[in-house]
């Protein structure tokens, strides 16, 4: 059984479909880098929702971690880290995102991405983007309230990279 059979054996995986347009190839005809980041927010979005009081309503997610978010208090992102095992070929289809949570420190934590082909489910990038709460108002990072932990454990796995 691989690592990513037992997390999703564990029901801790979701599993998002994300768009791909034609605009995110680069000249070698698979996603570009850049473009490959702006999917892991699209995933994250669609998966765990908007931070509160940014955007308009629209489409929810499939587990809503972010709406409650306090007022003055931003969701930021502190680091990703991304691992290609194959090319990401533009489809005209949505591609497969696995993405749970992983590492979850004091003040951080880390949403693990694994980017499938959308036509033969093979694995084509592992990612990871680390995540804090920064309170707008002191201008420092905000410690995760129990509440908040508890929110996160059920979607809670193993790291994409084993930190």
């Amino acid at each position: 059984m691989t690592e990513r059979d037992k997390t999703m054996e564990a029901g801790t995986v979701l599993r998002v479909e994300v768009p791909m347009r034609w605009g995110d190839m680069d000249a070698y005809g698979h996603v570009n880098n850049v473009n490959l980041i702006r999917l892991m927010e699209e995933a994250r979005i669609a998966g765990f929702g908007v931070p509160g009081g940014t955007g308009a309503p629209g489409m929810r997610p499939k587990v809503d971690i972010f709406s409650a978010v306090p007022a003055g208090v931003q969701i930021l992102v502190v680091e990703h880290r991304v691992r290609y095992s194959r090319p990401l070929e533009y489809r005209n289809v949505p591609v497969n995102v696995d993405l749970w949570i992983a590492s979850v420190k004091p003040a951080s934590f880390d949403i693990c991405y694994e980017f499938r082909d959308p036509v033969e489910d093979t694995l084509c990038v592992r990612a990871t983007t680390t995540l804090a709460f920064f309170d707008t108002a002191s201008s420092r990072v905000q410690r995760l309230s129990e509440a908040e932990r508890a929110g996160l454990a059920p979607f809670q796995g193993r790291p994409v990279f084993g930190r």
